[in-house]
């Protein structure tokens, strides 16, 4: 039986009947496949297309540059649009419940794509929440678009929003603390001013953070999206009048997303509630054991549930990192295969300490993202490495798991 999290009205919802997401994320981008006759989605490499009339291909040019409407008729060129990469957009937008979406080269091409289409307006500050991901608090941080950050507590947005405020972004579950923000109620504190959340965690199928009052949602879609560890994008799921900006600044800036990673990503769709939900069930267990073992200090998991563990250790993390042999000891998340890693020497290397601790994310922390293994071999590959790293001696008690819907 579907619950209401897995019910979705198609984007014509006057028209065509509410399905649930599974189907969906078969489907969607691919309603058009029989009547073409193909089954597979055609994957279009082009990088230019021919016309013989200029006249209305510079008319159609003009149109997209005044309006960042995606032109009617054929494709113009590789870097306005391109027919394999809008199969994904539209099967993304249709997971995320939002009008349109917008496909990068990266979750951070998207993430910059968002901040100069405000900055074009004259809306360079931008009120945030940590954690996020390392890059994406970089990026703010250091100004490297010319924005102006104010960090805050979710409680705090309200207070922080200035006139030339063009964004509020959180991150939930947040990388890598797995922190949540009630996304509702950060909603309503921005009034009118549009919220980002960056919702590469917990994918469509755990939340869908525009029915919860975002307007735009952001995905690195290297990540669950794609599901392989092959493929690198990034998309952001908005309404249509807010697309039509970032499809100028993606005009404008070339961070394109290839055609073969949109036809990879594309795949990745149809797979992806049933990947998330297995490896969610196994991170469940893994929680669960880690919870009560001696060598854990503390262990984070989100109230949604997911794949993603973060847990801090009483011995040395480097000796955890270097003791697995089945778990990969990587960056990156989301992939068939278990990953883990070390935040505060990685993904937040780039991230000051001071900002570090103050996000929660220890020195002792480390980011666990489950695969589709079998949860007796991780447990088996993960125990083996915690024993390589002799505990110190405790000063605490080590508490359950931390299940906090804020900071």
């Amino acid at each position: 039986m579907d619950t209401p999290m897995d019910t979705l009205a198609s984007a014509s919802a006057a028209s065509a009947p509410v399905r649930a997401l599974a189907t969906e994320a078969v489907h969607a981008g691919r309603d058009d496949l029989a009547e073409l006759g193909l089954h597979a989605a055609p994957i279009d490499l082009s990088t230019t297309y021919p016309s013989y009339d200029v006249r209305e291909e510079a008319a159609r040019i003009d149109a997209f540059a005044a309006t960042g409407a995606q032109p009617d008729g054929p494709p113009v060129y590789a870097r306005l649009d391109n027919p394999t990469t809008a199969r994904f957009e539209t099967a993304l937008a249709r997971l995320e419940g939002t009008d349109s979406a917008v496909a990068f080269a990266s979750g951070m091409a998207a993430l910059s794509a968002v901040l100069l289409s405000r900055a074009s307006l004259g809306l360079r500050h931008v009120v945030a929440v940590r954690p996020l991901y390392g890059c994406s608090d970089h990026l703010l941080d250091a100004g490297l678009l010319g924005t102006e950050v104010t960090w805050t507590d979710p409680a705090g947005v309200a207070a922080a929003i200035r006139p030339d405020t063009g964004l509020v972004m959180v991150e939930s579950p947040a990388n890598p603390t797995l922190a949540e923000v009630d996304i509702r109620a950060v909603a309503h504190s921005c009034g009118s001013v549009p919220l980002l959340v960056d919702s590469t965690f917990a994918t469509p199928v755990l939340q869908r953070p525009a029915e919860l009052g975002a307007r735009i949602v952001l995905h690195s879609a290297t990540k669950y999206l794609g599901g392989h560890g092959d493929v690198m994008g990034g998309v952001v799921a908005c309404d249509e009048e807010f697309a039509r900006g970032l499809r100028q600044v993606r005009f404008a800036t070339g961070g394109v997303l290839h055609p073969l990673a949109g036809y990879l990503l594309l795949r990745g769709l149809a797979t992806l509630p049933v990947r998330v939900r297995a490896a969610s069930t196994t991170a469940a267990e893994l929680v669960r054991r880690l919870a009560t073992d001696p060598r854990i200090a503390r262990v984070h998991y989100p109230r949604i549930g997911g794949a993603m563990i973060a847990f801090e250790v009483y011995g040395d993390p480097h000796d955890v990192i270097a003791g697995v042999r089945l778990i990969t000891p990587a960056v990156s998340l989301g992939s068939v295969d278990t990953l883990i890693q070390h935040p505060a020497s990685i993904s937040h290397r780039i991230v000051d300490p001071s900002n570090r601790r103050s996000g929660g994310i220890s020195e002792r922390l480390l980011r666990m993202s489950v695969g589709l293994e079998d949860v007796e071999d991780l447990w088996r590959d993960l125990t083996q490495a915690l024993s390589a790293s002799p505990a110190t001696e405790r000063t605490h008690e080590a508490p359950g798991p931390a299940r906090s819907a804020g900071r």
